[in-house]
């Protein structure tokens, strides 16, 4: 705030701390929340395979992304399921909450939902180049993010439903 140079505060807090003793400026760094979304119909689970220039490319992933600014995580859901698969959406639960440790540098909180599809063309676009309905009877491929399989596995294990959403919040 004050100009002066930061330095790492400590590891533990992931923070770095102003020179200037006078300022005390702390900048914090936070994980970034991405949405993940669980398309499901019937027993199968839509994947996206990722562009090989993106973050663990030629990996399989649910469709997913970073929440906007200015967007709510049920808008950001239904944009990024769209923009990765053409596809619209009916949002029908929040699965859970998990954090990716992707790099050192990276790290994302996922907030996960259920939605089935409601109209649209499949298509990939945006960072994925192809796009595929699985259950958990097929072999599934090697996934970009841990928190996904873990989402997939645990809703197929268990059915469960999650907690609603008021859609009403979405903008």
């Amino acid at each position: 705030m004050c100009g002066s140079g930061l330095i790492r505060a400590s590891e533990v807090e992931a923070a770095k701390a102003c020179t200037n003793s006078a300022c005390a400026f702390v900048l914090y760094r936070n994980p970034a929340p991405i949405i993940a979304v669980l398309v499901v119909e019937g027993d199968k689970f839509l994947l996206c395979r990722r562009k090989p220039d993106t973050l663990e490319g030629g990996k399989w992933c649910l469709p997913c992304g970073y929440i906007e600014f200015h967007e709510d995580y049920l808008t950001a859901a239904r944009r990024e399921v769209k923009e990765e698969t053409g596809l619209e959406i009916e949002i029908a639960a929040l699965l859970g909450v998990a954090s990716n440790f992707l790099r050192p540098d990276i790290h994302t909180l996922a907030v996960a939902v259920l939605a089935s599809p409601v109209g649209g063309a499949m298509c990939p676009g945006d960072d994925v180049d192809q796009l595929e309905w699985l259950s958990l009877a097929d072999e599934l491929p090697s996934f970009a993010f841990s928190a996904d399989r873990h989402m997939v596995e645990r809703y197929f294990a268990t059915r469960f439903a999650g907690t609603p959403v008021d859609l009403a919040y979405a903008r």
